[in-house]
């Protein structure tokens, strides 16, 4: 039998993002949390490290640019530096330690207890961001990550403090809420830091 071709609408295609979209709106709670977590390190002197891959590694790039580089004037520049942008690192580390350990490798070079680690994966099951995640958790690192479908393994809670997930297989659709969501981060991190008064500890000198 002929495999039967899927009548596409432009009611479809739009309804296609409509669930995702209100089901990032209805984690509105979980969203501001993980930005207060976020600001409080940022507070005490730490640093965000994005990586993910394909698609989702120009996303983590977009991330960590987002926060170098405000696009809002008079915004606060945030230390953020993208773990997928070095060609030679990426190669070298996955020729000689294999392609699962790129971001654990640097993570373990540059990240400490007051960094915070953001992996994006389209279904939450890539392996080198779920062992990117894992190192930053053990080195007492904050984890965010964005994920899509049902969370993968990043929904088990034991890799992540903070998961945001895009209840969809598409990865178009995912990728497109990601957007929003990671603007959603930038945003609501930088109300937190300009208020000072609701996060905990002291800044650094």
């Amino acid at each position: 039998m002929a495999p039967v071709r899927e009548k596409v609408t432009p009611a479809g295609v739009f309804g296609r993002r409509t669930g995702p979209g209100e089901a990032l709106a209805g984690d509105a709670a979980a969203i501001a949390a993980a930005c207060h977590a976020m600001a409080e390190r940022f507070h005490r002197g730490g640093r965000l490290f994005t990586f993910g891959n394909g698609g989702a590694a120009t996303d983590a790039q977009h991330v960590a640019v987002e926060f170098v580089h405000p696009v809002i004037v008079g915004k606060r520049a945030l230390p953020a530096l993208s773990l997928t942008g070095d060609v030679a690192t990426l190669t070298g580390v996955g020729a000689s330690a294999g392609f699962a350990e790129v971001f654990a490798h640097q993570l373990r070079c540059f990240g400490g207890p007051d960094d915070i680690a953001l992996g994006i994966t389209p279904d939450g099951r890539c392996g080198n961001v779920l062992r990117g995640l894992g190192g930053a958790r053990a080195l007492g690192m904050l984890t965010v990550a964005l994920a899509g479908g049902d969370g993968g393994p990043l929904a088990g809670g034991e890799v992540v403090d903070h998961l945001v997930v895009v209840p969809s297989g598409d990865p178009r659709v995912v990728k497109e809420v990601h957007v929003t969501a990671y603007h959603l981060l930038w945003e609501v991190v930088h109300v937190f830091l300009e208020r000072p008064d609701v996060l905990a500890g002291e800044a650094r000198p």
